[in-house]
């Protein structure tokens, strides 16, 4: 199958979203993980527009990158002005990066509502740009900016518009749907005509998507089947207004469903990550659904799902996860059967019969109808699989716990525990302070234990989530509260569910300090994956 040029536009076009930004620093650290994920091009922005673009070009041009090349984006010239004498192209030609993406008119709309110039003028403007740029030493992408609107108005403009640029010099003409305006079928007659009326002249063709109509996706995916070679795209969609096409699920799609060479398997393998890495970057929460690379894209909840893929994974699975990075998730709720069960205790190590997984699939239900919600709760699972094969110790004995929260009237508010607990025969009394009740009766439950398990004072809440899961009933609603632990490796979810919010964070609290001192935790979070990988 057809060899396909990757195309990230992340840096430019993806930062024109609502609320991206990124440091020139952080653009580098980007740039190195779409290189060593195996994109061909990395379009880095406008040269010298603003002082941290001239940063990011600065810091480029001292970088070696073993597979991608840095595209620098400009202009065509100015209307009435010659190519030579137009500043902006000038600094794309004296700037370092091999490659200069120039973007230009396509629709009638546009020269006469926006540029203000006649059609052979935007000609000349597009053959005349492209034209001083590889005569100096540059090699040419050219973007045809809203050119299916243009082609639906008159494609023979549009067509003369992609022929200049190709007569011209350009290595690549791509036809772009700026507004994300078009739907799959007016994309690929659009790009079938374009390829068969631009095959002599040996130009590549790409398209550039938009996904206003929800469809960039599948549009791009329409024009390489048309015949186009070269995608753009940003990494997880992100971009103006609806966002651009997705790379993180074309990637997959050309390469795994259409059979086009686009990465190796070892860089398709590293997509989740690379994908993750962008969102925690730009401090965004990864979108659990999205298509490959999220958390729920090869989740199973339904225990019939689950039988099926422990029996045979593709029963459920389009295709094996770990291709793309990711791994399985096996989600235990009230629709689970046992078969889930006995997977998850079976990677957990822990010894329980078929009685016993029956036993724990009625009490997830009866918990669940309370409250509990064990999708994002793996450790307090863990803890109830242990409750009910009979291997569960718990961590102390519970004599009493106090909270007490003081408001001066200097407008200070201090928050003060105290618990007394049993251990192995000895009674703790013990109290701490914190920045509210959770973290007062945090700090005094690990003064107590971190005595007997010194390990714990490296793990530490990461996430605290409340949720009313009845709002009719105000102040006395039930209170769900989901608590993400870390040990600087692993995380994992505990939950308590109280009318007395205090309660549940307590509960849920001694769940996250019961599951790190289990034994052989780090083992059986290792089988947990491996489990979640083979179906095994």
């Amino acid at each position: 199958m057809t060899s396909i040029q990757l195309y990230d536009t992340t840096l430019r076009d993806g930062m024109q979203g609502e609320g991206m930004s990124l440091s020139a620093e952080e653009k580098l650290r980007v740039a190195h993980r779409l290189d060593v994920l195996g994109i061909d091009l990395v379009e880095a922005g406008f040269p010298s527009s603003n002082p941290k673009e001239l940063e990011l070009f600065e810091l480029l041009a001292r970088e070696r990158f073993a597979h991608a090349e840095i595209a620098a984006f400009g202009m065509t010239r100015r209307r009435d002005s010659r190519a030579d004498e137009d500043p902006a192209l000038r600094v794309l030609a004296d700037s370092f990066a091999p490659v200069c993406t120039l973007v230009g008119k396509t629709w009638g709309l546009h020269l006469e509502k926006v540029v203000k110039v006649d059609r052979d003028e935007n000609l000349r403007m597009i053959a005349e740009s492209v034209a001083f740029l590889v005569a100096q030493g540059r090699r040419v992408v050219y973007d045809a900016e809203h050119c299916f609107d243009g082609w639906r108005d008159d494609p023979a403009y549009a067509l003369r518009c992609l022929r200049a640029a190709a007569e011209a010099g350009a290595e690549t003409v791509v036809m772009c749907d700026t507004n994300g305006a078009s739907l799959p079928g007016e994309i690929a007659a659009a790009v079938s005509d374009a390829a068969a009326q631009l095959a002599r002249s040996g130009v590549q063709l790409g398209i550039h998507c938009h996904d206003d109509a929800g469809v960039g996706v599948a549009n791009s995916l329409a024009a390489v089947e048309a015949g186009a070679t070269h995608v753009q795209g940003t990494m997880n969609g992100y971009g103006e207004r609806c966002g651009n096409a997705n790379l993180v699920t074309i990637v997959p799609n050309l390469q795994l469903k259409l059979g086009h060479d686009c990465l190796t398997s070892e860089q398709l393998a590293t997509l989740t990550p690379t994908a993750h890495f962008l969102d925690e970057l730009l401090n965004r929460t990864p979108n659990a659904d999205q298509p490959y690379v999220g958390k729920n894209a090869f989740a199973h909840k339904g225990g019939m799902h689950v039988a099926g893929v422990m029996a045979d994974a593709t029963t459920f699975e389009h295709l094996d996860p770990a291709l793309v990075g990711n791994r399985r998730e096996l989600l235990i709720s009230e629709l689970s059967g046992k078969g889930t069960v006995q997977a998850r205790a079976d990677a957990a190590g822990i010894a329980l019969d078929d009685a016993g997984s029956r036993r724990v699939v009625e009490r997830v239900k009866e918990l669940e109808h309370r409250g509990y919600h064990y999708e994002a709760a793996d450790g307090s699972f863990e803890l109830l699989l242990r409750k009910e094969s009979g291997e569960y110790e718990p961590l102390f004995r519970l004599e009493s716990w106090r909270v007490i929260v003081e408001r001066r009237a200097d407008g200070k508010v201090e928050t003060e525990a105290t618990i007394k607990i049993w251990v192995g025969g000895e009674r703790y009394v013990r109290t701490g302070e914190g920045n509210g009740p959770v973290h007062a009766l945090d700090n005094a439950l690990r003064a107590a234990i971190g005595e007997i398990h010194p390990h714990l004072n490296e793990t530490g809440l990461v996430n605290f989530k409340v949720r009313i899961l009845d709002e009719t009933k105000g102040t006395e609603a039930v209170t769900r509260v989901l608590l993400d632990a870390s040990d600087g490796q692993d995380v994992w979810g505990s939950i308590g569910v109280s009318e007395n919010v205090i309660a549940a964070s307590w509960d849920a609290l001694v769940d996250s300090l019961e599951y790190a001192v289990q034994p052989g935790r780090e083992r059986h979070e290792q089988a947990l994956r491996d489990a979640a990988q083979t179906g095994s």
